[in-house]
Order: structure tokens, then sequence, then C-alpha cells
């Protein structure tokens, strides 16, 4: 199964948070109070989202993080990247080459490339502004696959 880690997912949360027409910076706290996400992992997300330029903070008062971007400028992608690294559902997708002993040999390494390509488009295709909006259409009909036994 592909799965993001739950920090991932938390960062999503945290950003959505954030999402405010005044903009005004937000601290750490506050986000984890609105989001019930605990306060240190609401820090490391953020020092990660800073880190990929997704945030930035501000000292004083009222300082804390604000979008560095308009939340339309800001893709789901660049977030799994800021949390996770680059998008590889297999060694040979990954962007760095060279790490399977298979690689330029493989009969399926090229569709396994054609594959993260796809999800990584997906991925650039929603924004944080779209996954603020709770009730767009589904991009592909989902089933709930059952084991049969």
């Amino acid at each position: 199964m592909l799965r993001i880690t739950k920090l991932t997912d938390y960062a999503v949360l945290v950003l959505a948070d954030m999402v405010r027409p005044e903009g005004d910076a937000r601290a750490a706290s506050d986000v984890s109070g609105n989001t019930k996400i605990p306060q240190p992992t609401v820090s490391k997300v953020l020092k990660l989202l800073a880190r990929a330029g997704l945030v930035v903070s501000e000292r004083g008062k009222n300082g804390g993080y604000r979008l560095a971007r308009a939340a339309e400028a800001i893709t789901v992608a660049e977030i799994v990247d800021a949390v996770e690294g680059p998008i590889a559902v297999t060694e040979c997708s990954a962007v760095q080459r060279g790490c399977c002993d298979l690689e330029g040999h493989c009969p399926t390494e090229t569709n396994w490339v054609r594959i993260n390509d796809a999800i990584r488009q997906a991925l650039r295709g929603i924004t944080l502004s779209d996954m603020t909006r709770p009730n767009l259409p589904v991009l592909i009909p989902l089933r709930r696959i059952t084991a049969q036994a």
C-alpha cells in the first residue's frame, strides 16, 4: 500500500490551518490548539516547512509562522517533498539514479518511472487552497476494495 506518513498528513493540516485572509503570523501553540496536534509535533513540522520555503518565521512579540506564498501557489507535491523528500514509489523511480543494482536492465523500470511521474503530476495539480475546500469533486472515483475469502 502506498501511504504518506502521519507527519506529512500533519503538515497539510498545519498549513491548512494557516490559510487565513488576514495572513497574520501564527504561533505553533495556536496552530496546535486549532488542529489538536501536539505542540512539539507542530513545531517539528513548521521547521521542516520553513526549511523547504513553504512558511517563513518571524521573531518578536507578534512573531510566529506565516505562509511564504499564497495557498493557491503551494502544491501537495511540495508539501510531501518538504516532509518526506522527493516522491518515489520504487528505488528506480527516485530522482537519484544508481541506487538499484538492476537499473537499466529491469523490464519494469520504465513503467515504474511512468507511474511515479503520474503520481507526482497528480500531487502537483492539487494546491493547499484545494485542500482547504472539503467539497471539491472527486478526481478519480474511489471505492474500497474488500478482501475476498
